[in-house]
């Protein structure tokens, strides 16, 4: 997916605060919403999810470089910055212009050393690879933000009525209208089998194929008609809107959220030095699955047969899991940010060739940790998030 690729640098010296555009390139982005154990955004009243257990398990230290994945709104970004200090780094990356905006008014305000890099996160970390960057710290708030969501004319959301559009980088040619418009009816019920896990795709894709046979869809409210029109009576009184699915998954179908963050995942890793922090904040079991795997991996040592008696792969972790039970927001948050319910947080640190520390072990149980409110749970190694 080709976009423009937009860099931002700003000295260290507060006073100076110039920021120079350079390259050309490529883009991307992600996120979500907010909550009351979250940071609000003192300029915006932005809310980042899971605030405070994502700044304690990062554990970032003045003087280091912080690598924010996908900025947004800047919520978790501003935090990060007021704990790097005047000799920190930070650099922030998404593929939408209102980010580059939100981004240059926290530049205005911090004291650390700032680069925004428009660009998907994939394509951004490979930049940053071929530049022989190295980080302390990188973290991905998945999904789409706030700031997208109450965009109305973009057309992510299916309570507003407004043009069919859901591009997290508006100068890409694809979008949901297109997708709509365009696809055959496998097609489109195969994305949105895979990528809204919607039960009713093949009900729903061939409604579509058959309105659109009639009259253009062009609209959200357009389209959630059609959606309607396709899902039995009892299912659309159960389990939330029934155009929710189909909406995640025509967003992550336009904007190849899940292969940006299949290619980012291990470029950022590769990004950390020994002891770095690498996080994710989920929203969606299709992202999750793919970030819980991903640090489980490396954090695995022998991969020998159980019955062999001698370790002969000679495989040492790469990663100590800071928790295997993702992290959840607490009762407080989720009542002050609804959007926050199906976040869920994973960290893990990047170890030398030594093995995890006791400080690090990881818990037995993969059932989810809910923070208390302004804390990691205990064992987690420190955490904060959204």
């Amino acid at each position: 997916m080709s976009t423009t690729l937009l860099e931002m640098r700003r000295t260290q010296r507060r006073a100076s605060r110039g920021r120079i555009a350079a390259r050309g390139g490529e883009a991307s982005n992600a996120r979500g919403p907010a909550g009351a154990s979250g940071r609000a955004d003192a300029r915006a009243g932005h809310v980042a999810v899971l605030a405070d257990q994502l700044l304690e398990l990062l554990d970032v230290q003045p003087g280091q470089t912080a690598i924010d994945c996908t900025f947004g709104d800047g919520g978790h970004a501003r935090l990060v910055a007021e704990r790097l200090g005047a000799r920190g780094t930070l650099v922030a990356i998404d593929r939408d212009p209102l980010a580059e905006e939100r981004f240059a008014a926290l530049a205005d305000d911090v004291e650390c050393s700032v680069r925004f890099i428009r660009a998907g996160y994939a394509e951004a970390l490979e930049l940053l690879v071929e530049e022989g960057l190295r980080g302390d710290a990188a973290y991905f708030d998945l999904g789409m933000s706030s700031m997208q969501v109450d965009t109305r004319e973009r057309g992510f959301s299916y309570s507003y009525d407004a043009p069919l559009d859901m591009r997290m980088d508006p100068t890409q040619a694809l979008s949901a209208r297109d997708v709509v418009s365009d696809w055959d009816e496998r097609r489109l019920a195969r994305a949105l089998r895979d990528f809204g896990e919607e039960r009713h795709a093949n009900a729903i894709a061939r409604a579509i194929v058959r309105r659109r046979e009639q009259v253009p869809i062009e609209t959200t409210h357009e389209l959630v008609d059609t959606i309607n029109s396709a899902v039995p009576a009892p299912a659309r009184f159960a389990g939330g809107h029934p155009a929710k699915r189909s909406f995640q998954a025509l967003r992550i179908a336009v904007n190849d959220e899940l292969d940006q963050l299949d290619r980012a995942l291990p470029l950022a890793w590769s990004l950390l030095r020994t002891g770095g922090v690498l996080a994710g904040i989920s929203f969606h079991s299709l992202e999750d699955r793919r970030v819980k795997p991903f640090l489980a991996a490396r954090a695995q040592g022998c991969i020998c047969p159980p019955d062999l008696p001698v370790c002969a792969c000679g495989r040492d972790p790469e990663a100590a899991l800071l928790t295997r039970r993702s992290i959840v927001p607490a009762a407080d948050e989720l009542a002050a940010n609804p959007r926050a319910s199906s976040a869920r947080l994973r960290a893990a640190r990047k170890l030398a060739d030594d093995a995890t520390s006791p400080r690090d072990e990881p818990r037995d149980s993969d059932a989810p940790v809910t923070a208390p409110s302004g804390t990691a749970p205990s064992g987690t190694g420190g955490g904060r998030s959204r």
